[in-house]
C-alpha cells in the first residue's frame, strides 16, 4: 500500500504546483506586470513557491522578467492561450532587453509608455538604472496626456477618430490643469508640431518644473502603439542640445522596437 500511497501524494503535490501556477498566472495576466512579493500577498502563496513556480513557468515561456526591473509579465505563449492578447506585454517584452541595452549610454533616464484611458502609462523605465533620475518607481505611473511629451506624441500621431475621442474624453473630465491645453488656439499648433517633426516636446512649466523632456513614437503595423521618452533636468542642458544629443540614439532605440514587433 505504501507505493500508491506515495503516487497519491505525489499526485496531490502535482495539483496544488499546476494550480498555483495558474492562480499566478492570473494575478500576471490580470494586473499586466507585478513583482514575486506582490504576487505572493495576492494570492496567498508563500514567496519562497512563488519565486519557483515563476522560474518554471519562465521556463516553459510563459512569463518573462523585466530586464529593468524585477516585474513579470505574461508572455505571447500565454496570452494566446486566452481571446485577448496583450498587445503591452508583447511591446514591453521587446522594449526591456533594447533598453537595458542602451540603458548605459543614455545616462538620463527613458520611459516607454502606452495609453491607457486618457493617461500615457509607464511600461518600462530606466529611472531605477539612471545616475541622474530624480524619480524612482515610475513603472505604472499615470502621465496626462496634454502636460507631457509622451502624452502629446501618442495624441498627435494616433489614428484621427481615435485622437477626437481621446480630446472629447478630456473635455469632459475637464481637469482643472489641462483646461488651457484643451483650448483649440494651443491644441492645434501643438499636434500640427508633433505631425510634423515625429515627435513632441515639454519644457517644465507644464508639468513636474524641474524637468523637461521630450518623446518619439513606437510604430507598428503603421500606426503608434507606443512612446519613448528621455527625462533631463532643466538645468542640465537646452531643448536643442538635448535634441542634439539624444534624438537619434531614442529614435534608433524606437526603430529597433518597430522592427522586432513586425518581424
Amino acid at each position: 500500500m505504501e507505493p500508491r500511497n506515495i503516487d497519491k501524494t505525489r499526485r496531490t503535490d502535482s495539483v496544488r504546483a499546476l494550480v498555483r501556477g495558474l492562480d499566478i498566472l492570473r494575478h500576471v495576466n490580470r494586473v499586466g506586470a507585478c513583482r514575486a512579493r506582490e504576487i505572493a500577498i495576492a494570492t496567498g502563496i508563500p514567496r519562497s513557491t512563488v519565486y519557483r513556480l515563476l522560474e518554471t513557468l519562465e521556463e516553459q515561456g510563459y512569463v518573462a522578467f523585466s530586464p529593468t526591473s524585477n516585474r513579470v509579465r505574461v508572455t505571447r505563449l500565454a496570452a494566446s492561450l486566452g481571446d485577448g492578447f496583450a498587445v503591452t506585454s508583447q511591446i514591453c517584452q521587446v522594449a526591456g532587453p533594447i533598453f537595458a541595452e542602451y540603458a548605459p549610454a543614455m545616462v538620463w533616464p527613458l520611459d516607454l509608455t502606452t495609453y491607457e484611458n486618457t493617461a500615457m502609462v509607464v511600461q518600462e523605465t530606466t529611472h531605477n538604472r539612471s545616475p541622474l533620475s530624480i524619480d524612482r518607481g515610475m513603472t505604472g505611473f499615470r502621465l496626462p496626456m496634454l502636460r507631457t511629451s509622451a502624452g502629446r506624441c501618442y495624441l498627435g500621431l494616433c489614428p484621427t477618430a481615435e485622437r477626437e475621442l481621446i480630446i472629447e474624453h478630456l473635455g469632459r473630465i475637464a481637469y482643472p490643469d489641462d483646461v488651457p491645453f484643451l483650448d483649440a488656439s494651443y491644441l492645434r499648433p501643438m499636434l500640427r508640431d508633433v505631425q510634423q517633426w515625429s515627435r513632441a516636446t515639454r519644457i517644465g512649466e507644464e508639468f513636474q518644473p524641474k524637468t523637461a523632456s521630450f518623446a518619439v513614437p513606437v510604430w507598428s503595423a503603421d500606426r503608434v502603439v507606443a512612446c519613448i521618452s528621455v527625462i533631463w533636468t532643466r538645468g542640465a542642458m537646452r531643448l536643442d542640445e538635448a535634441l542634439h544629443t539624444m534624438e537619434g540614439p531614442l529614435r534608433d532605440i524606437s526603430a529597433k522596437i518597430s522592427t522586432t514587433l513586425d518581424a
